[in-house]
């Protein structure tokens, strides 16, 4: 059980440090900790998943909750389900892009409010370590729901094309087949890994590692296809391909989504804080308000509801939706794309061509011995910039730009430097990087 309680979720390897009676008494400990009536739990397609759903439901049951056993989904559509069915909370059992022989578990509140590592999870540890429960007065059950067909509806709102795109599919053999099932009527698919298995033949179902992404950018070059959409083991982070077969940055990715969102009218969006200036830039440009976002999901879904922001991008492929409950959905980014196509009447590689206009050194991990000393060197030597700490150490100058911040969970610190030109990113990355490593 050792490590398996982290930043934002719930993993570990099954069965040596997740199994089937842990899971029992995180049901019971987030039963407890919730107060809970009602818990939607939905599943991915691991061969324990089903195992570690059924011993969950019963620490959730034992304990007087019912069950919402929404079968397999996406994670998604998990969220879905927790605010529409206006439940006490929810787990998706799922270990996303992590290796067969993991699982885990994602929990929420209610309103698909992420319980992380300071809002849940350590206390969720606790109650499982000490294992005694409060007597229940009554078992709760388990009832099943489809939230399929209302999730499948809810996406087909948002669209508004005038025409069937042609998209390639990479579904990883995981829950995107799940994700958009209820749209693939609108497109013309060509489909790649759909069969679902959680041991993952083909590619690890990580769109963040773009060796992963080879046989999808080769597809869409093949058949002539408008964009590429390659989803993750969940289905809760995607990445995008245009039609010359080229990897869309996930930062230049949202401010292609913002021009859609923003054609209705001013609105607030956010943009995590590794992202291009071009995103900014974007977004006011189209008339928005850009709000820079700390790095992780629980940070940006809270901050989005104190701004009242109505989308948010994050650098690894996550993209937020007011209307999914301040969560992901990774059916209406691809709705979202294929709008703005259709609007704009023009080719993805010819809207994110203007978006390709600064040089991105992309987020680099060093191991260090003690990263508060490292921040610290970067504290004083980039203090001549516009400098503040959003999430580790940001430095703004007029023609470039550095993020430094520390990982949550290891000794390592990552960095981030973006500038007008290649030379100038180049020089600035290998400078703050002997800063760094020194």
């Amino acid at each position: 059980m050792a490590g398996i309680f982290k930043a934002y979720d719930i993993r570990g390897i099954y069965p040596t440090q997740l199994n089937t009676s842990v899971a029992e008494k995180i049901g019971r400990a987030l039963t407890v900790f919730l107060k809970a009536k009602k818990i939607v739990v939905g599943r991915d397609m691991r061969p324990h998943s089903l195992p570690l759903f059924e011993a969950l439901a019963k620490g959730i049951t034992e304990q007087g909750a019912d069950v919402i056993d929404l079968g397999l989904c996406s994670t998604p559509q998990s969220y879905h389900a927790n605010g529409k069915l206006q439940a006490d909370g929810s787990v998706m059992i799922t270990a996303s892009h992590n290796p067969g022989e993991w699982n885990g578990f994602k929990l929420c509140r209610r309103e698909a409010v992420p319980i992380g590592g300071n809002s849940g999870i350590a206390d969720i540890e606790k109650m499982v370590a000490e294992d005694k429960w409060p007597a229940a007065e009554t078992k709760g059950k388990i009832l099943s729901y489809n939230i399929a067909d209302e999730y499948a509806s809810f996406l087909r709102s948002f669209a508004k094309m005038d025409r069937k795109l042609k998209v390639v599919v990479d579904y990883a053999n995981a829950m995107g087949s799940y994700e958009i099932k209820g749209i693939e009527q609108y497109f013309d698919v060509i489909p790649l890994y759909k069969e679902l298995d959680g041991t993952f033949p083909n590619h690890e179902a990580n769109p963040l590692k773009t060796d992963t992404l080879d046989a999808i950018c080769a597809k869409v070059k093949e058949v002539g296809a408008d964009f590429g959409a390659a989803l993750d083991g969940d289905a809760d982070r995607c990445g995008f391909i245009d039609d010359k077969g080229e990897i869309i940055p996930m930062d230049l990715f949202t401010a292609l989504i913002a021009q859609d969102i923003l054609s209705a009218g001013p609105a607030t969006i956010m943009y995590d804080l590794r992202s291009s200036r071009a995103v900014r830039e974007c977004i006011e440009a189209n008339g928005g308000k850009a709000v820079m976002s700390r790095v992780g999901h629980a940070f940006i879904k809270a901050q989005m509801r104190e701004t009242g922001a109505v989308f948010a991008g994050e650098l690894s492929g996550h993209y937020y939706f007011k209307e999914n409950f301040v969560a992901e959905s990774q059916g209406l980014a691809i709705i979202k794309l294929a709008n703005l196509i259709c609007a704009k009447n023009k080719p993805v590689s010819e809207l994110v061509a203007p978006l390709r206009k600064y040089f991105s050194s992309g987020e680099i991990n060093s191991k260090v011995a003690d990263t508060s000393a490292v921040l610290a060197r970067i504290r004083e030597k980039y203090a001549d910039g516009n400098i503040f700490e959003l999430d580790g150490i940001s430095s703004e100058y007029p023609s470039w730009w550095l993020n430094v911040r520390s990982s949550n969970t290891e000794p390592l610190i990552r960095l981030i430097v973006e500038a007008d030109s290649k030379d100038l990113m180049e020089e600035k990355r290998d400078e703050a990087l002997a800063l760094i490593r020194s």
